[in-house]
């Protein structure tokens, strides 16, 4: 027996592993089909329990990716390809028929591979276990010769993404991407989940098919017999070179994972009446007494119905939400000034800084207790206000700022979870999960801080941003810690770039960017009562959570919008796509956190303790959706997520002056210039390949006319729906489009 010396960073190995490592030492014979990809070439072969792709860099190493783990002896042989196929194979076995298909990715620049497996099982086929798929080969197909860095894996029911580089031999970087989409048949029949499916360590990496937990008794849930079943849908994409630090390694992310993301088959989008949830959102603000509460002669808004007390992050995130009403409406609403009334009584003269309760808060709360994020996201909204001129917005804003950048200090740009907001003893240093702290909170930070040095221009505050932003380097995958804040890090960067015109910044907001991207779900799920609401591109609200939340998933879209406000030419395509499509499906998906719109059976009947209950008939949103379909709401129903309604509405309807319509678009209008009395030209801001929707919305006691879209050059674009209230029609996502109509009448 020979005995194999492991190097000191692979703590041991399978007997897949070693298997693989056997089969290729003993030289596969001819491949059963081969191909080119770019500089790669490709071969299937055949071992003694797998069939496997190896693909390879001539001289540089490779990857070996497992399509097919067999149990006993099969037949594995060449198939005619489909048009747009490379090849395709199909095996035979005791189990059933597997068919693989391999496709690339099109015309990106990038080389890139799709595979997609899926089985017709011989009889109802329970499935105990299936090893992972994806191997490092050396340039000897040494499993255990290759050696490399794994940057980012799939964290819980996100993405399934495995993003890692090859170093000896410098094969180069790549990402692996699960279209988890494909495999919603096979998670539904055998009652399972993808909770964490794609990682491993090394050299045993990739997709682990999720498979019931074993015990004396297992679940005996199985692949119906004679039904086609997708096990697998991995797109691979690669690139030559490592990346030499963490801000290229973000970039290069953000480009693979957009050729992934062009490749797949992506969830269609409705139309969203945002104008009409702002104004229900407004009257039951208003009206419901589970939504107010009065203390000290001012209303303040409980953070969940009928529950909570009156809190600085709640009360101005819905009012600077409320302004922005104000401002598309061309008058301001009553209730952002009867709730910014009362903002001075959270006030702290002694410390100089906002707390988060009233002075009259409950015993049961520990009001010196500050989560570090809170502290600055309330100065945010105040600086939103102050940045459109509330003068009472700016000295509260300026009155506080000071205790802000004195714990920043203190802190070493470097938060903890919890600490006392009297002396910045901490609490909790760092989250159970992952050991770390509030890592993204210094984005928000930085972001507070330019908008006090555009509001005053002294330098310091800018300081104060970079110095935050640079005490972040080094975090590269694990900067995230609660989405919206991650998102505001990357505006931050943006901003600054755009200030001192210094790269950096413009290369770090792709680590803020690359680190939020990988805690999306990049995939829609069907798994239980996910049946009945979407989750396509939504970021878990924590690195640790398992659901999304309307709060994180709005904010975000702010900071977002507030990204592509600064960017330019220079920004990254892949990014700018990203952001766009995020944006896009939010203004879709975020509708189904509103109780009504869900089944009765999908919204929990208990909420968390003092988290009060949900109440179907109030418009206003649960905090929680989960992508492995469990109940909504189990969290609560959280009024303090109200303005989403507002943020959504004021991003995509677009006032006409004297057209019988409203425009509705789900990707932000870069420009919009009156042509001509009945013609407009409209440039988007999306993806250079991607779509997006547009559609003209008659006003009340108008009528639609002719109207007709046609491109910049010429084109004239056909509707995808017409109604007397609304035609849709589905436009180029990136460049000018021209808009013609008639008066219609009154």
């Amino acid at each position: 027996m020979v005995t194999i010396a492991l190097g000191t960073d692979v703590p041991g190995v399978s007997p897949y592993v070693l298997a693989l490592r056997k089969a290729l030492a003993d030289r596969p014979s001819k491949p059963i089909a081969a191909f080119r990809l770019g500089d790669l070439t490709v071969a299937i072969h055949g071992s003694d329990d797998s069939v496997w792709a190896l693909i390879r860099r001539p001289g540089q190493g490779g990857l070996a990716l497992r399509v097919a783990y067999l149990a006993g002896d099969f037949d594995c042989e060449k198939a005619r390809p489909a048009p747009g196929e490379l090849a395709r194979v199909t095996i035979r076995s005791a189990i059933g028929k597997h068919s693989v298909v391999f496709r690339n990715g099109g015309s990106d620049a990038l080389e890139s591979l799709r595979v997609t497996v899926s089985l017709t099982p011989a009889a109802p086929l329970l499935v105990p276990f299936m090893p992972r798929d994806l191997y490092p080969l050396d340039a000897d197909d040494d499993p255990l010769g290759a050696k490399g860095n794994v940057e980012a894996g799939q964290r819980g029911l996100n993405a399934g993404i495995l993003y890692f580089h090859i170093d000896e031999p410098a094969f180069g970087n790549v990402l692996y991407f699960q279209n988890l989409t494909a495999m919603n048949p096979y998670y539904r029949a055998t009652k399972t989940k993808p909770d964490g499916a794609v990682g491993g360590i090394w050299p045993e990496l990739g997709y682990l098919i999720p498979a019931p937990a074993q015990s004396g008794t297992p679940p005996s849930d199985p692949l119906p017999a004679g039904e086609e079943m997708t096990l697998s849908d991995a797109i691979l994409v690669f690139r030559h070179d490592a990346p030499p630090h963490e801000r290229e390694s973000a970039r290069q992310f953000l480009q693979m994972l957009g050729v992934a993301y062009k490749m797949l088959e992506l969830p269609a989008v409705e139309y969203r009446d945002w104008l009409d949830r702002a104004e229900r959102t407004l009257r039951d603000l208003d009206q419901a007494p589970e939504a107010t509460i009065e203390h000290y002669g001012h209303r303040y808004i409980h953070p969940y119905t009928a529950a909570e007390y009156p809190d600085i992050m709640v009360q101005l995130s819905i009012v600077a939400a409320i302004h922005d009403w104000g401002k598309w409406q061309g008058e301001p609403h009553p209730l952002e000034a009867e709730f910014k009334a009362g903002l001075g009584r959270f006030y702290d003269p002694r410390l100089k800084t906002l707390r988060r309760y009233l002075p009259n808060v409950g015993d049961e709360k520990d009001a010196d207790t500050v989560d570090s994020w809170y502290l600055y996201h309330p100065m945010l909204n105040l600086g939103r206000l102050a940045l459109d001129g509330d003068k009472d917005a700016r000295t509260l804003l300026l009155k506080s700022i000071d205790y802000g950048i004195k714990a920043a200090r203190h802190f070493k740009y470097k938060w903890p979870v919890q600490y006392k907001i009297t002396d910045f003893s901490v609490i909790t240093d760092v989250a159970d999960a992952d050991g770390r702290g509030q890592t993204d909170v210094g984005g928000v930070y930085a972001w507070v801080m330019l908008q006090a040095f555009e509001l005053t221009g002294d330098k310091r505050y800018l300081d104060e941003a970079r110095a935050a932003i640079d005490a972040a380097v080094g975090l590269r995958f694990n900067i995230n810690y609660q989405a919206n804040l991650t998102a505001w890090g990357a505006a931050a960067c943006m901003r600054l770039w755009r200030i001192t015109n210094e790269q950096v910044y413009l290369e770090q907001s792709y680590v803020y960017l690359g680190s939020f991207f990988h805690n999306c779900e990049i995939w829609e799920s069907e798994i239980e009562l996910a049946v009945h609401y979407k989750n396509f591109l939504g970021a878990t609200c924590l690195q640790d959570a398992p659901y999304m939340a309307i709060y994180e998933c709005f904010d975000s879209f702010v900071a977002f919008e507030k990204y592509l406000d600064d960017s330019g030419p220079d920004l990254d395509p892949a990014a700018r796509m990203l952001i766009a499509e995020y944006c896009r499906y939010a203004l879709d998906r975020a509708w189904y956190y509103y109780p009504d719109v869900l089944p009765p059976e999908a919204i929990s009947a208990k909420q968390r303790e003092t988290n009060g209950h949900i109440d179907r008939k109030l418009s206003f949103p649960v905090e929680d959706l989960y992508p492995d379909g469990q109940q909504a709401g189990q969290v609560g129903q959280e009024i303090y997520g109200a303005g989403a309604a507002f943020i959504f509405a004021t991003r995509a309807f677009h006032h006409v002056a004297g057209a019988p319509f409203r425009l509705y678009c789900d990707h932000f209008v870069r420009s919009m210039e009156r042509v001509g009395d009945h013609a407009l030209t409209i440039a988007l801001d999306g993806g250079e390949t991607c779509s997006a929707r547009l559609s003209i919305v008659r006003l009340n006691r108008r009528r639609l006319g002719k109207i007709k879209i046609a491109t910049i050059g010429g084109d004239v674009l056909r509707p995808r729906r017409t109604s007397p209230d609304r035609i849709d029609f589905q436009i180029p996502a990136s460049g000018r489009i021209v808009l013609n109509w008639d008066d219609g009448g009154r």
